[in-house]
């Protein structure tokens, strides 16, 4: 069974890291090489456009924090858990919804669903 507590916060823990160094870091140490990425806004595949696409939500969104929105779950290999993204004053403006596949302990691919978008976001 994966530790999906584990997983989920590692991941949060990644769209939050602002140095680019240590993000990159983060992602090869926690998700395979050739992982791959998608929501309904963006496809990425491999560590360092995974890295850039992070690097470009944080620009698109200074100051905006990813939280863990109620636990995490899974079974096998398969993770799911909600997220929230917003500045300190509403750190819910945005909330989405990713489901996670590990494959030898490392994340494999994310697919991500966003839940709550508000417009011109």
């Amino acid at each position: 069974m994966t530790d999906a507590t584990r997983i989920a916060d590692r991941y949060i823990a990644v769209w939050n890291e602002s140095d680019p160094a240590r993000r990159r870091a983060m992602l090869a140490e926690e998700w395979n090489a050739d992982a791959t990425y998608v929501d309904p806004l963006a496809s990425s595949a491999g560590v360092d456009e995974i890295a850039a696409l992070i690097g470009a939500v944080q620009a698109r969104f200074p100051g905006f924090r990813f939280a863990l929105d109620g636990r995490s779950d899974g079974y096998g290999d398969r993770i799911r858990f909600s997220w929230t993204l917003g500045p300190t004053a509403e750190p819910d403006m945005i909330r989405g919804t990713d489901f996670i596949v590990v494959e030898n302990g490392r994340l494999q691919s994310v697919t991500g669903f966003l839940d709550k978008v508000p417009a011109g976001a």
